[in-house]
């Protein structure tokens, strides 16, 4: 099945019973086929009047104690993040999945780009943490959305998968596990009375347990600061607690969260570092260097905020280089260069959408990069 669909059968398998959207390529065959899906095993599909309804129909669907799920691209993506903020604000777990193409504006619908990467992590306004997990195949596809599932129950937080124009439409084999064997996360419930509740009182790990609407349990939901009741707050010490309580439940948790794969990095001269259908480029490109005698690495991204800091900081001590494709002119690499701090060089390859990056390009450019900076590595 194509990348498309296979999101959509990772959404079922991991408990997705609403899904709100709007058609827009190249999303839409999520959208069409969630519509037949759904009403099979008793889920809610509904078609809205926008991006932006679509994204306020899946938090209160999941304040309703369902998981729910929306699908779109660039321009809907821009759309949806007033009410993603909302989610962050409120605590509202959720899955949207961002299927790219080259932008800006309309852009290029039918063409491939990775130019909201910065965009899902800053796109709403204030200061928060996101999720975004990043799939490079329909398996992954697959894979990665149970996962988003299970990360957004267990961290209360919408969460967002930054896929790609080919991830979505390529079609390659995909195997769906039996039932029984999946992991499923669901959301944390109250262990107390529905007198001694609050909504956002949190657990040592930040996160605060959810009762849903209709559970007994006195709730109110606000996108205005608010306390551990819910209810708002205009004053700093409420708006430190809260925007504190945001930061930390993902922070403190990154470890548990944040996934790479790491292939030839004991010995790597010059690491690649990418995400998305750019990490299969890259994965070639590593393998013909290696081929070709220079001992290349690579650090694929499964999740991609937050950022892996503390992997990128050991390895740029130990490499001559990083080099970062995107299909984009530059977004992810910055955040490569922040946490290389510049142990070592970082170098983007990179174009500006309709076409994945070959993986010539890509081991040319380790080519050249090994000819200039010949020396010692650093033990």
């Amino acid at each position: 099945m194509n990348g498309d669909h296979a999101c959509c059968e990772g959404a079922l398998a991991a408990g997705c019973r609403f899904f709100a959207g709007y058609p827009i390529t190249p999303a839409t065959e999520i959208v069409e086929r969630m519509s037949r899906r759904l009403p099979e095993i008793g889920g809610i599909y509904i078609q809205m009047e926008d991006e932006l309804a679509s994204m306020a129909a899946i938090l209160g669907a999941s304040w309703g104690g369902v998981k729910a799920m929306t699908g779109t691209s660039g321009p809907g993506f821009s759309l949806m993040m007033e009410n993603i903020g909302l989610g962050i604000c409120t605590e509202t777990p959720c899955v949207v999945c961002n299927v790219q193409r080259a932008g800006p504006s309309t852009g290029l619908p039918t063409l491939v780009g990775q130019g909201d990467m910065m965009q899902a992590r800053w796109g709403s306004h204030g200061h928060y943490e996101v999720i975004a997990l990043s799939p490079s195949s329909p398996q992954e596809m697959f894979d990665f959305t149970i996962r988003a599932f299970n990360l957004s129950e267990k961290y209360r937080i919408p969460v967002i998968i930054m896929a790609d124009e080919v991830v979505g439409h390529i079609t390659e084999r995909v195997v769906i596990p039996p039932e029984e064997k999946i992991e499923i996360i669901n959301r944390r419930k109250p262990r107390v009375s529905p007198g001694e509740y609050l909504p956002y009182h949190p657990d040592p790990d930040w996160v605060a347990p959810m009762a849903n609407c209709g559970d007994g349990y006195k709730i109110h939901i606000t996108g205005l600061t608010h306390d551990e009741r819910g209810y708002p707050g205009m004053d700093e010490k409420t708006q430190a607690q809260m925007v504190n309580r945001l930061i930390q439940k993902i922070v403190s948790n990154r470890g548990d969260i944040i996934r790479t794969e790491n292939t030839y990095l004991e010995d790597a001269e010059i690491v690649v570092v990418a995400y998305g259908i750019s990490a299969r480029s890259a994965r070639q490109a590593v393998r013909d260097a290696r081929a070709g005698g220079i001992r290349a690495g690579l650090i694929k991204l499964e999740t991609v905020w937050p950022f892996p800091e503390e992997l990128i900081r050991d390895v740029a001590t130990r490499v001559r280089a990083l080099i970062m494709p995107e299909i984009n002119a530059g977004q992810m690499v910055l955040e490569l260069q922040r946490c290389a701090g510049g142990a070592c060089p970082v170098h983007l390859v990179s174009n500006f959408g309709g076409s994945v990056i070959h993986p010539a390009v890509i081991l040319d450019a380790i080519k050249s990069f090994m000819k200039k900076k010949k020396g010692r590595i650093k033990p």
